[in-house]
């Protein structure tokens, strides 16, 4: 039986005590007096950080294959991420077969000192070739027979998909039926189009406000559509993707707004120029860019979007906590992950007053501070 103290957040609330974990790597009970976020001290325990959009991290990149998704899971767990989605670029099929192949036995068994793989976020191939972004010029419509192949070889939890391309409004409740969820993003969908295909079950934006239709208040487009009507998005909190004040007007406007990082291989490495699938991008003054200077993914970790929300953002600590962990938790329909009660999987990250990383836990394994600064 292992124990941790410090003042630890439950669904309830803070609670100054202590969280005991069993030697299955669950949650046994949990302990303590509640407190006010203002009157925390010590160690906080927050839950682990939840990532539903990670490209790669210490000079990996998913699509590469082998023990590529490895070593990212390995390197986002160092920053508190104990759960993510290997997410994969528009690419030809024999190259997302690749990258498919190198999940595969993450997906069942979780390797020591990394975050789990929950499955994948196939971002592309089914998005609109006229807002690619940093995607690689390989996307073509939905095909269910491709789709079925590489759902064999590892689970893809989200589909990214671009509404407008003629077949795919249609493809939306067969997908859904096939397990995945659908999200909107890499579109030029108009506002009516956005509030369609929600009707018929998508129900996540892929990094809110990049790569789709912005907000005009003649032409709302699906960055208005999600603003309007959507109980979960993604955002990526860096301050470079999205304006601050635009990041307030979604927090506002849709409940459960989470973050994900969409991090290259850029993540956790020194300037210079890493894989993001077929292309070549470049890390310099804090972010990542093709070369004409289309922003590509980000280098952002889970820790720093929780200290961004809080000290950039001015969020409330459970509040972040929230956007960093059980919103996209939720949102996959997860029930033994991104909170922390008893049962549950003991993943959960101990952070000091400023919200600085002193220790990571993943089902119940601890990760040891000097790997976790």
């Amino acid at each position: 039986m292992r124990r941790i103290e410090g003042c630890i957040l439950t669904p309830q609330g803070f609670v100054a005590g202590r969280i005991e974990l069993d030697a299955g790597g669950r949650i046994s009970g949990i302990e303590g007096d509640p407190v006010a976020e203002e009157g925390l001290t010590g160690n906080i325990v927050l839950p682990g950080f939840v990532d539903l959009h990670v490209h790669g991290g210490a000079g990996r990149d998913i699509m590469q294959g082998g023990d590529a998704a490895r070593q990212v899971a390995r390197s986002h767990a160092t920053h508190g991420t104990t759960a993510l989605l290997a997410t994969t670029m528009t690419a030809p099929m024999g190259d997302l077969v690749t990258a498919f192949e190198g999940l595969r036995d993450l997906v069942e068994t979780r390797p020591a000192r990394a975050a789990r793989v929950l499955g994948v976020h196939l971002e592309g191939p089914y998005i609109n070739p006229g807002k690619l972004g940093a995607q690689p010029d390989y996307a073509r419509p939905v095909s269910l027979a491709e789709l079925s192949r590489l759902h064999a070889i590892a689970p893809i939890r989200i589909v990214t998909l671009a509404p407008e391309v003629p077949g795919h409004m249609e493809a939306i409740p067969q997908l859904i039926a096939a397990g995945h969820r659908v999200q909107l993003g890499h579109t030029l969908a108009s506002y009516e189009q956005g509030v369609q295909a929600m009707s018929l079950g998508a129900a996540g934006f892929t990094h809110l406000f990049n790569a789709m239709t912005g907000l005009h208040h003649r032409e709302p487009g699906i960055a208005g559509a999600a603003l309007a009507h959507a109980r979960h998005a993604e955002i990526i909190p860096d301050l470079l993707h999205v304006h601050p004040g635009a990041i307030h007007a979604a927090l506002r406007a849709i409940p459960h707004l989470y973050c994900v990082t969409d991090s290259t291989a850029a993540s956790g490495m020194p300037d210079g120029d890493y894989q993001l699938g077929r292309h070549t991008v470049t890390k310099c003054l804090g972010g990542v860019r093709l070369p004409d200077g289309t922003l590509a993914g980000s280098t952002l970790t889970m820790d720093e979007a929780l200290r961004n929300c809080v000290h950039k953002l001015g969020l409330g600590l459970a509040d972040a906590s929230r956007r960093v962990s059980t919103y996209a938790a939720q949102y996959l329909g997860l029930q033994d992950r991104g909170e922390l009660r008893p049962g549950w999987w003991a993943d959960l990250v101990v952070l000091d007053r400023d919200l600085r990383l002193q220790d990571v836990y993943l089902e119940g394994e601890p990760l040891g501070h000097a790997d976790a600064a």
